[in-house]
């Protein structure tokens, strides 16, 4: 028997905001990237950090500011000789202060809360963005640099991103922009051209398995690969897919999946009373995003006429299975059904959960029957 086994509970997990993280792997390109702009005098007063979400961006990010601030202060003494990384030791102040958002060089601009309803605004205010603004053209009080880190640019509104546009059109001296963007494509065309590009690629499944080793202690060595594989490179992905359970519930589908074209109606209807509960809505999202995952898998396997890799042994038998309906145009049409229907989750005909999850399975059930 393994040392520890897969389980369908979900383990302890040791969560590490960017702004307190230390370490950055995977992205040792990047990184030398930006020390050697740093080196040569010729720092860009503003990057864009594009990629996947949970790659490291906003890490990244927060490392740059501390190096720079750390750099430009009276802690520059402490650094021998130049720097070889942009790491700076969590016992350094600078480390601290950016840590508890208390230096006052570096200023996060996020998405805040309403007053009046107390929850988190949808997107970035714009009058956070001129709040903002002012910080950044102040003179730096404790080292020579002022740093805004844009977390994340994806989240300003039109008004916002105008906002930020004038002053990345006209940056203050020694003042450092780290926009931070799931999807630099989606950004005003103005702000991209004002900026670095700096995209980071998805984490090779070995760095993400390192990750969730370290924050997740309890995971077994199976698991650890599942979850490496599902988030294809992004370690948030891959810590929040773990944290609520995600891994217990793909081998759910995959043994549903498995038993097509006959279904197992019990299994079926559990798991659909589950995941149509009323604080289920995490669940009901994350089984949508696995059954889109594992369908388009499957398709992209007929298209090249390769079996893909199974995530968990039970696979095998699952594609096994499935080789007899190998019609690219009819598995095609029944993703489209099947996303379909789970996309109405809260729409007006009131379809709950329950039934959606339910509907999922009978149209597989049914593709498999006539496929």
């Amino acid at each position: 028997m393994p040392e520890n086994p897969p389980s369908d509970e979900p383990p302890d997990i040791r969560v590490l905001a960017p702004r307190h993280n230390p370490e950055l792997l995977g992205h040792a390109s990047a990184e030398q990237t930006l020390l050697g702009c740093w080196t040569a005098g010729r720092m860009p007063h503003a990057w864009l950090i594009g990629g996947p979400a949970g790659i490291g961006k906003a890490t990244l990010a927060y490392r740059i500011a501390r190096f720079v601030l750390a750099q430009s202060s009276a802690e520059a003494s402490l650094f021998a000789g130049p720097a070889e990384s942009l790491y700076v030791a969590p016992e350094a102040g600078t480390f601290a202060r950016v840590a508890s958002g208390g230096h006052s060089d570096c200023m996060t601009l996020e998405r805040g809360r309403d007053p009046k309803t107390g929850r988190t605004r949808t997107g970035i205010a714009v009058d956070d963005v001129r709040r903002a603004i002012d910080f950044i053209r102040l003179t730096p009080a404790e080292s020579t640099w002022k740093v805004l880190i844009v977390d994340a640019a994806d989240e300003l509104t039109t008004a916002s991103a105008n906002a930020l546009l004038k002053v990345l059109e006209e940056p203050p001296d020694n003042a450092l922009f780290l926009l931070v963007s799931h999807a630099p494509g989606r950004l005003l065309p103005t702000i991209r051209s004002r900026c670095q590009r700096l995209d980071l690629a998805p984490l090779q499944p070995d760095v993400v398995i390192s990750l969730l080793t370290q924050r997740c202690p309890g995971l077994s060595p199976e698991d650890a690969n599942a979850a490496a594989v599902l988030s294809e490179g992004s370690v948030g992905r891959a810590l929040d897919l773990v944290g609520v359970g995600g891994l217990g519930l793909y081998r759910e589908i995959v043994q549903l999946v498995g038993g097509l074209p006959k279904l197992d109606a019990m299994a079926a209807h559990r798991l659909a009373d589950r995941l149509g509960g009323r604080n289920e809505e995490q669940g009901f999202q994350t089984f949508r995003t696995l059954m889109d995952w594992w369908l388009k898998r499957f398709i992209s396997g007929l298209a090249s006429g390769r079996r893909p890799e199974p995530v968990i042994p039970e696979e095998s038998k699952v594609f096994q299975s499935l080789a007899a309906h190998d019609d690219l145009d009819h598995w095609l049409q029944v993703w489209d059904k099947v996303f379909g229907l789970l996309g109405r989750a809260g729409a007006p005909d009131h379809l709950d959960r329950r039934q959606l999850v339910l509907g999922a399975f009978l149209t597989l059930e049914s593709a498999t029957q006539s496929g």
